[in-house]
């Protein structure tokens, strides 16, 4: 673990990410955070991957337990942080592992490091491998061709947006779309329903989306089901499910700015 510099309290903690494809995606520099901590908190609810981390170093609790049904995720959030400050502020050096990338959908990680640095404990995140790396490559999509928006499916449909056609929209957390309670586990096809209409107002109803799921094992292919927009509510989904909406429609130059840039260049 890093030392603490004189300025910071003996204690800190490390939030990393441990990938999504067990034992392949986690970063060497965690996997040393990992083996060298004095605690280890664990979130990650397959039992393979749980027990990889153990091997790493033992002296490992799961924050799954802070999970119920019918609970409001938030509290059993801030469960989690309470729990793993506690054992920073006994001057420990603590690493929190998450599965994926420890900052992407995930409000704890964030709480934990903002908190320990507010009480004058050393605090970082290292990344890890995400699912939004994965779909990239799986999927064969270039960000940087067409452009991609990333929105988390309840908040698209909650707030107010502005859909660009001509670039991926890419909406997660699909499996419990259009909770408000922050609850449930798994919405039904009634409030997938609710989000197919919204697509529609934007994108034609055959317009062609797919569900996408990562693996999270090496024998493992990824889950990529192509159908028509106007399907969504009948398709089955996950709570780590997907939805993937091409562009619709191409690019459309600005001319006024394209004017601009070019007159700049012959500037130059």
């Amino acid at each position: 673990m890093s030392s603490n510099s004189h300025s910071e309290k003996a204690g800190s903690i490390v939030c990393v990410g441990l990938g999504m494809i067990l034992g392949s995606h986690i970063a060497p520099l965690s996997q040393q955070f990992i083996q060298q901590a004095d605690v280890v908190f664990m979130s990650v609810t397959d039992p393979l991957t749980e027990a990889w981390v153990r091997k790493m170093n033992p002296k490992c609790q799961s924050l799954q337990i802070f999970y119920a049904d019918g609970k409001d995720r938030r509290k059993s959030y801030q469960e989690m942080v309470d729990t793993v400050m506690a054992e920073v502020e006994l001057g420990k050096n603590v690493v929190a592992a998450f599965y994926g990338h420890p900052g992407v959908f995930a409000w704890a990680p964030h709480k934990i490091i903002e908190l320990a640095k507010l009480k004058g404990y050393h605090g970082h995140m290292e990344p890890g491998i995400s699912a939004e790396d994965c779909l990239y490559a799986d999927m064969a999509i270039d960000p940087g061709r067409w452009g991609a928006v990333h929105l988390e499916a309840s908040q698209f449909m909650l707030y107010e947006r502005k859909v660009d056609e001509s670039a991926y929209l890419i909406l997660w957390q699909l499996g419990f779309v259009g909770d408000l309670s922050m609850s449930k586990y798994e919405t039904d096809a009634a409030y997938r329903h609710l989000l197919q209409e919204l697509l529609t107002e934007y994108y034609p109803p055959t317009h062609k989306i797919a569900i996408y799921e990562s693996p999270t094992l090496p024998t493992e292919t990824p889950r990529i089901e192509w159908f028509p927009l106007n399907q969504l509510s009948l398709i089955s989904v996950e709570h780590f499910s997907t939805l993937v909406i091409p562009p619709s429609i191409p690019k459309k130059i600005d001319a006024e700015m394209h004017r601009k840039m070019k007159n700049l260049s012959k500037v130059q």
